[in-house]
Parts: C-alpha cells; sequence; structure tokens
C-alpha cells in the first residue's frame, strides 16, 4: 500500500495506483478527456495535470498515467494547474468546429461539458480548420475527422480491445486525424461495424449512421403498417437516456412509447430469441448426435460473424446457420404474421431497436434477408440511442407512460430470451433448452452461473444426458482468437476439439454495451445492465424457450419444427469467405 496527500486530504491506496484514481477515491474530480476506464492510459490530452511533491522535487504531472509514491503530497487545482488546462482546451477549440447545435452529440460531448465548466467564452488563438470530408461509405458508422481531437480512444478500443485495427491516425501534429486502415474508406477497412469506437468517442468525430428521418416517413406514410421489435439490452438502457439509472426496466413504457410514435404492430425481439434458441438447439444436438462440424459456434452477434468471414473463413462449416434473433423476427412478420393478420406484407414496414450498431449492416448482409419474399425482411435497424431521440422529438414523456404489452403472437417470451442481452446469455438459454430436447427433462437449475460475469473467456462442462459437454464463452473481439486459435490447432493437429460449443459475442460485456447503447459505458454500468437482464430473466413466467406457449403455437400452426424444411428457408443463413482478410 502507499500512503500520500491529495489537497490535503490522507489517501491509501494500492501500489501502481495512479493520481487520478486516487483522487476519485476521496471525491476529487480530475477532468479528462483521452482517459476512459475500458482502455488503457496514455496521457495524450494533457487536461488531467497537476502538481506533486513528495521524496522527487515538486513538478507537473499526468494524472492518468503517473504512479501514486509514498509520502506524495499532490495539489489537483490551484490557478495555475486551471489556466493549464483552460489553455489545453483552447487549443483543442481552436482546431474543432464550432457548430455544436448541428453535431450528433450536442449535450453529451464531453468537449462541450468541459468547455462549459472551464467557462470558455471567446479563444484567444487564430481558428484552424483543415478542411476534412465527412466518410460515410460505412453502413453502419460515419467518420468526421474534422471533429477528431486526437485523444485516441477510437485507435485503442480498435486495436487493443477489439483487435480489428480498422482505424489508425495519420499526419502530425494540428494535421493529425483519425482514419480508416491505409486511409481508405471505412466501409473498404476490416471495420466489424460493432460500434465501440463510436461508443468511446468523447465528441462527434465518430457516430453511428442516423436513420431516423426514414422511420419518420413511414411512420407518417398511411399505406404503410409499421411494426417494430425491441431487443433484449434496449430495455435495461434506454432509461439512461431519460435520467434513470442503468440496469432500469423499462420494457412496457417502451412498447407504449412505440404505440406513441406510430407504430400499428410492436413485438419483442425476446421472442425470436426463444425461436433461435429452438433453432440453435437443435442444430447443436443434430451435431453431438448425428454427426456434424463441432465446435458449434453461436451466430447471433452481426460484427462477430463479420469477423469469422474476414478473419476465421476457415471455421465457417463450425457456425451455427441459425439468424440472429432480429433477422428471424423480420421473417416471421413478412411471412407468419402478415398471413395471420391478414395484412399485405408489402405493405409492412419493418423496423428494429437494436443496441448495436452493426445490426444496420447485418439487415443488408445478403439475399437471405429476403427471405420472406417481400423485400428486406427487417428494412430499418435504429439504436438504443436513436430512438431515444425520436422519443424526446415526439415530446414523449416515456416516464409517465402506463405500461403496455407487446402484441400477440410474436410479443411474449421468456427468460431465456431476454438473456441474450447479456455475455453467456446465449450458452446459458441454449443449454438450458438443450438437457431439455436430449433428456425430455427440464433442467432441474437452470441458473447456468460459470457463464456469467465479465471475464474475457468463461469455460465450463455441462452434462446433456449422461455426455459431458464442454463450452466457452467469449466476448469482446480481442479475447476471440486465443479460442479459436485453440480449436484451429486442435484440428490441425488431429486432436480432438477443445469445445462442443462457443458462443462469441463482439462487445465487452454482451450486447448490454453494445455500440448503439447510451453513453458512458463502463464495467459498473455494464454489471448494472446486466442485473436488470436477470431480474427480467427471475420474473418470467416462463424461463426456458421450448416452454413459451407461442413458440409452440408458431411452429405447429407454420414452421412444422426446428431445423424442418420451412424453417430452413426463413431461419437460416449461409456464409462465404472473404478472401482479401482471411488469416
Amino acid at each position: 500500500m502507499v500512503n500520500l496527500k491529495i489537497n490535503g486530504l490522507p489517501v491509501e491506496v494500492a501500489e501502481g495506483t495512479t493520481i487520478l484514481e486516487a483522487a476519485r477515491k476521496v471525491n476529487v474530480n480530475i477532468p479528462t478527456l483521452c482517459n476512459n476506464p475500458d482502455l488503457p492510459s496514455w496521457a495524450s490530452c494533457g487536461i488531467c495535470i497537476v502538481r506533486t511533491a513528495g521524496p522527487k522535487s515538486p513538478r507537473m504531472a499526468r494524472a492518468c498515467t503517473t504512479p501514486c509514491e509514498n509520502n506524495m503530497d499532490v495539489i489537483t487545482h490551484d490557478p495555475e494547474i486551471i489556466a493549464t488546462r483552460r489553455t489545453v482546451l483552447e487549443l483543442i477549440l481552436s482546431n474543432h468546429p464550432a457548430d455544436c447545435l448541428q453535431c450528433p452529440r450536442n449535450g453529451t460531448c464531453e468537449l462541450q461539458k468541459l468547455a462549459a465548466d472551464f467557462g470558455i467564452r471567446e479563444l484567444p488563438f487564430k481558428h484552424i480548420a483543415n478542411g476534412l470530408p465527412i466518410d460515410d461509405s460505412n453502413p453502419a458508422i460515419v467518420i468526421n475527422p474534422e471533429k477528431c481531437i486526437r485523444c485516441g480512444r477510437c485507435v485503442k478500443v480498435c486495436q487493443e480491445v477489439q483487435n480489428v485495427w480498422a482505424i489508425e491516425f495519420l499526419g502530425r501534429g494540428i494535421k493529425g486525424r483519425i482514419a480508416s486502415a491505409a486511409d481508405a474508406p471505412l466501409g473498404e477497412s476490416p471495420c466489424i461495424k460493432c460500434g465501440q469506437c463510436a461508443a468511446h468517442c468523447p465528441v462527434g468525430a465518430i457516430y453511428e449512421r442516423d436513420e431516423t428521418a426514414k422511420v419518420w416517413a413511414a411512420l407518417q406514410d398511411p399505406a404503410v403498417h409499421g411494426v417494430v421489435q425491441i431487443a433484449p439490452a434496449v430495455r435495461v438502457a434506454l432509461a439512461e437516456e431519460f435520467g434513470l439509472p442503468p440496469g432500469t426496466l423499462l420494457t412496457k413504457k417502451i412498447y407504449a412509447a412505440l404505440r406513441r410514435l406510430g407504430f400499428k404492430t410492436v413485438f419483442d425481439t425476446n421472442f425470436s430469441a426463444d425461436l433461435t434458441i429452438m433453432e440453435e438447439g437443435t442444430e447443436l444436438v443434430k451435431r453431438l448426435t448425428q454427426g456434424g462440424d463441432i465446435p458449434l459456434i453461436t451466430s447471433c452477434c452481426p460484427a462477430w460473424v463479420d469477423y469469422m468471414e474476414k478473419y476465421y473463413a476457415d471455421m465457417i462449416p463450425n457456425f451455427s446457420t441459425a439468424k440472429s434473433p432480429q433477422q428471424m423476427m423480420g421473417a416471421m412478420v413478412k411471412s407468419y404474421w402478415a398471413q395471420k393478420a391478414g395484412v399485405d406484407p408489402d405493405k409492412i414496414y419493418s423496423v428494429s431497436v437494436m443496441p448495436c450498431t452493426a445490426k444496420k449492416w447485418e439487415a443488408r448482409r445478403n439475399d437471405d434477408m429476403k427471405s420472406a419474399g417481400h423485400g428486406w425482411d427487417v428494412d430499418i435497424s435504429i439504436t438504443t440511442r436513436e430512438l431515444a431521440r425520436m422519443i424526446k422529438q415526439a415530446g414523449i414523456d416515456i416516464l409517465k407512460l402506463q405500461d403496455e404489452d407487446a402484441d400477440n403472437p410474436l410479443g411474449p417470451y421468456t427468460g431465456a430470451g431476454t438473456i441474450f442481452g447479456v455475455t453467456g446469455g446465449v450458452m446459458e438459454a441454449a443449454v438450458r433448452s438443450a438437457y431439455f430436447l436430449v433428456t425430455k427433462k427440464e433442467l432441474p437449475d437452470i441458473n447456468f452461473v460459470p457463464v456469467r460475469g465479465l471475464e474475457g473467456v468463461k469455460e465450463a462442462e455441462v452434462d446433456l444426458g449422461g455426455k459431458k459437454i464442454r463450452i466457452a464463452v467469449a466476448h469482446q473481439m480481442g479475447n476471440i482468437e486465443a479460442v479459436l486459435d485453440r480449436i484451429r490447432a486442435a484440428r490441425e493437429a488431429g486432436k480432438e476439439t477443445p469445445y462442443h460449443f462457443v458462443e462469441v459475442m463482439a462487445c465487452r460485456g454482451g450486447c448490454v454495451a453494445g455500440g448503439g447503447q447510451p453513453y458512458g459505458c463502463t464495467d459498473e454500468v455494464r454489471k448494472e445492465r446486466s442485473a436488470g437482464i436477470y431480474t427480467d430473466d427471475q420474473k418470467s413466467q416462463y424461463r426456458c424457450s421450448h416452454q413459451n406457449p407461442f413458440i409452440k403455437q408458431v411452429y405447429s400452426e407454420f414452421l412444422g419444427e426446428p431445423n424442418g424444411h420451412k424453417a430452413h428457408e426463413l431461419l437460416h443463413t449461409k456464409y462465404r469467405p472473404l478472401p482479401l482478410y482471411v488469416k
């Protein structure tokens, strides 16, 4: 342990703790721009400058990377420090557009907040604009390099957390900027559309492609029948946009708000998550009992699908052919439901609300996403942030709305469907139903705790009717390579596979921390959102996908059986290698 003083307040911290972390322990806020708890600190912005005195001579230091020392005396705020921070902010603003009212981060911009905190009204430096063009070549993510403040957060998360390397720094000094790899358009880069760059950018330099105008246009067309679905993770995050704590369950008020926006039918992606489990669970059991490529690897995360097709195309045979819940719902809406409700499927405008930016790309991934035969099964996908903006634009006080239910039959869901929103959730839901499919008995304890939590790779073993099944759960793209390389090495050596079933999610914590969720996600926020998901699971009448009476109805009335001919036509897909990026 190390003992020091911060602004005269004694504090004891573990060796290696930074001054920034120690200050927070005594409720002293040191301003930062480049620092983010998800990322390694690298002292880029210089705003966290503090004065230190101790065994060495008094000096200025950057709090985010300077470790605490015994007997150190830290001053975090004095006239000189404040003047230095102010100058740093003024220099950043001198090379930053002043179009805050038109910026997608207006009101949530970290630079804007600091400028207000420091009372900056005029700039002593000449404003220099580089005139850099916006890159909107990517179907999910937009880069505006003119707004880049060179904090490095997007580069750090893309390279060191996600291991994708689609974004890098180009140029030096005032000409420095972010750009996609080799300065190619972002749409031609290795980008997997996960949106973690946008989620970590403190300003408006990277953001999701806003498609709310298309949704408004459809809702205002009297000839259109608007149908919407909401993903599991949306219900535990949207409340943050309206001042409530992370993890607050807002499900039934979201249904009500969607109807106020003009949607005629409201469904829940949790239902199609149950459907996914029936298809994927059956696929797993067939591969284990009748033969097939093992391990089976989950396919409901589109950023992971994109990554696999680019970097691990040799594992395509291991990928589950089951579509994601978003796409299954889209197909069922324009086929089964349209027929049952007597609605012309060509008049349906199908919208999904997702925590994920990659879902925008997934909706157009290939022609399998037109399986119902009436255009794209999902016409548009918007993020949690986009839905929040629409609710605010419509003047809806969502927190005062009366609770409403989703529509039948594609609305009611089980606890297994809702836990799709967290890392380990797909695996846990699959185990609950796979056990039943094999043994015809319910799992005695359906809380499969070994796959929960934020450990990067989780391994466990489950007994399916006397057969030991080895499973792995990986989340955050940078953690996934080790699992896949272990599978590949065993295969090349002619050895038994280390796993039978693998779940992969691109974002740390799973969909609760997707690239389209409210800004400011940390591990603490991830835990709180996850707790909300598990609360939803616990209070569900049914907690296993195969128990959902409406799932049973869909199969008996329309699909026939899981993995049957009709199910394959509507609910399954194919993959193709992208040779440019295959390792």
